[in-house]
């Protein structure tokens, strides 16, 4: 019998939300309820968007570091704080192990010397990365303008060739082909010539402006170093998530006079810029929820005070306060549903649109990029829906107790 009662309960309630929510002929309520909508179809579409903006910032950003400087580098423990690296002896012990181990991928070594670029009658001071045969070159052959990477083939041509950044190339008003004196700052002075192999593109100031890249083993002739030492390893993790535990297990193996930096260390300008990111999403998100909340409360009271005489009539009939309040927290549910519903098509759609076709652009100067990034992550869809769901129905609760505020007599006379 009570089974029974309270599945008549349900339909009743079911039964009138629908009518009041969606077969209402009241034009005024009928407004409310769009608008009621619309602000939480915007608010969660902002918040999607929100949240796959800053990701694709973030991502994007990373990579682009990541492609160049790695996650980690190893260099000699001194106060050395110059662009030129102190040398040590390359350790093949040490490569193996860092290898054997689950979470790195790469350990490429790598040297820099400082120098001046001469061309057109114009001069550049720039870093010189040195790198060999076994760097890796997958994201620096997505970020190329024109040309290629340097071909180790042949390590007499290798030594003569040089990629530099369009920024540089601009500058200096350099192409592909072209031959460039570069002068390194030594005792005795030294220059070398050198052809443009490519010309690539980070988005990233930091590198455009100041890196070229060439043979590693050219560094090491012009400091008269012994064959076998180089200037440090870059070192790629398997996911940038598990850097610092990556970092954490080389401290375990670093022979004593060698240390690691992570790419966080070595670039923390940039790092902190996108960790104030989450915090400005964070603020984006408070907001929203905020509008949507208003929209639905505001949308409710003014259903529940339009539908005054029909409360009275339903309670001079017997229906009890918490089957009344059950009517308007349908109601409530089904706009919310339905906000929430247009609210993940506008803000999906938008991103995918934006993936595709990259219509809304930035200034690379200032982004490191030339249009906004998107990436979707499914746990960040279902827990701002989650909780627009959650807060949206837990503020619907004071309005609805306006319902046992109101009397029969009152009521129904109010009409």
């Amino acid at each position: 019998m009570r089974r029974y009662k309270k599945h008549a309960a349900l339909s009743f309630s079911y039964f009138v939300a629908n009518r009041i929510t969606f077969k209402s002929k009241r034009t005024f309520s009928k407004l409310i309820v769009r608008i009621a909508i619309i602000g939480i179809m915007l608010g969660l579409g902002v918040m999607i968007l929100s949240l796959a903006i800053v990701r694709g910032f973030k991502q994007e950003i990373r990579e682009k570091i990541r492609g160049f400087s790695g996650d980690m580098e190893v260099v000699k423990l001194d106060l050395n704080n110059s662009n030129e690296y102190s040398p040590f002896q390359a350790d093949p012990v040490f490569v193996k192990k860092a290898l054997a181990g689950h979470l790195i991928t790469n350990v490429m070594p790598f040297a820099t010397k400082p120098g001046i670029i001469k061309a057109n009658g114009e001069i550049e001071g720039v870093v010189l990365k040195g790198v060999d045969k076994s760097y890796d070159w997958t994201f620096f052959k997505k970020s190329l303008l024109a040309g290629r990477v340097i071909d180790f083939k042949d390590s007499i041509e290798s030594r003569k060739q040089l990629l530099i950044s369009q920024t540089t190339a601009n500058r200096l008003r350099l192409k592909v082909g072209d031959k460039i004196l570069m002068y390194f700052v030594q005792e005795p002075l030294r220059f070398r010539q050198f052809t443009i192999k490519g010309i690539f593109s980070f988005g990233i100031d930091e590198v455009d402006k100041t890196y070229v890249i060439g043979d590693l083993s050219l560094i090491n002739r012009l400091n008269n170093w012994e064959p076998d030492q180089i200037g440090g390893y870059e070192i790629k993790t398997i996911d940038f998530d598990k850097v610092n535990d990556a970092d954490s297990a080389l401290d375990n193996i670093l022979p004593v006079k060698l240390k690691s930096n992570t790419v966080m260390d070595t670039y923390p300008t940039i790092f902190a810029w996108l960790d104030l990111l989450d915090g400005n999403t964070g603020v984006v998100l408070g907001l929203m929820i905020i509008v949507a909340v208003i929209n639905m409360v505001s949308a409710l009271l003014i259903i529940i005070l339009e539908r005054t005489a029909m409360i009275g009539i339903l309670k001079a009939m017997g229906a009890t306060n918490r089957s009344i309040q059950a009517v308007f927290f349908n109601s409530a549910f089904y706009l919310i549903g339905i906000g929430m519903l247009l609210g993940n098509l506008f803000g999906i759609g938008i991103g995918l649109l934006q993936s595709f076709t990259h219509f809304l652009t930035l200034d690379q100067e200032s982004y490191y990029m030339n249009f906004v990034p998107i990436q979707f992550n499914w746990t960040d869809l279902i827990l701002i829906n989650l909780g627009t769901l959650f807060i949206c129905m837990l503020a619907m609760v004071l309005p609805s107790m306006l319902v046992t505020q109101i009397t029969p007599v009152k009521a129904i006379r109010f009409k």
